[in-house]
């Protein structure tokens, strides 16, 4: 990170079905075990005025207003809980962060250099992890799991989604990310969350850190 920020910063995204909140609740005990505390966040947030009006009203939504919307509340997700927990020193793992906007909006058919400069201010995680699977294994997941959104409408759906992932991880790597891409169609969450934990660097972190249980999000 930048500036006054000595704190580590995580993001963990990728297709729905492949296991983000598992695997973030997987990681954080490990970290736990290991004797490493971490802050857990979520996008859209939960408890604030914006990111609770975006997961309300968000659906109604549609392109560059969608968009927008998701970029204002990841804007206050950063100055009241990203910024805050880097300024202190924390181990900051969030469930979803700017890669989901790269693929999400341009399936909603927003243009990748609107979403860049939409993105631009918003700080780069330190270790951008990207979880990915085969069409077929997330199309079963999302099957099973019942889960329904939009874009899942599509049987091409999970095709795209993986593709564009791809092509988020190459841009953040640009952008100064260091990019961890993770398939997980045939291993367990515990085995993903231990290769996030072994990219982790030895970090002086705070012993305050929150314990609290992820609320699980969409996977």
């Amino acid at each position: 990170m930048t500036g006054d920020r000595t704190g580590f910063f995580i993001s963990i995204d990728g297709p729905s079905g492949v296991g983000k909140s598992t695997t973030v609740r997987k990681l954080r005990a490990l970290l736990s075990a290991r004797g490493v505390p971490s802050q857990w966040t979520a996008e859209p947030t939960r408890g604030d005025f914006l990111g609770d009006f975006t997961r309300t009203h968000g659906p109604q939504l549609r392109g560059i207003a969608l968009a927008c919307l998701v970029a204002s509340a990841r804007y206050r997700h950063i100055e009241t809980t990203i910024d805050p927990a880097l300024t202190n020193g924390r181990l900051l793992i969030s469930d979803r962060y700017v890669a989901s906007s790269l693929v999400l909006q341009r399936l909603d058919g927003v243009p990748m250099q609107f979403l860049l400069l939409l993105n631009e201010a918003a700080p780069h995680a330190d270790l951008a992890v990207i979880l990915t699977a085969s069409p077929g294994t997330i199309a079963d997941r999302i099957a099973q799991s019942g889960l329904t959104h939009r874009f899942r409408a599509d049987p091409e759906a999970p095709v795209r989604e993986v593709e564009l992932y791809d092509d988020a991880a190459e841009i953040l790597e640009t952008l100064g990310s260091k990019v961890l891409v993770i398939d997980t169609t045939e291993i367990p969450p515990s085995e993903v969350a231990r290769r996030i934990a072994d990219a982790i660097p030895a970090l002086p972190l705070p012993s305050g850190a929150s314990t609290t249980t992820p609320t699980p999000q969409e996977p």
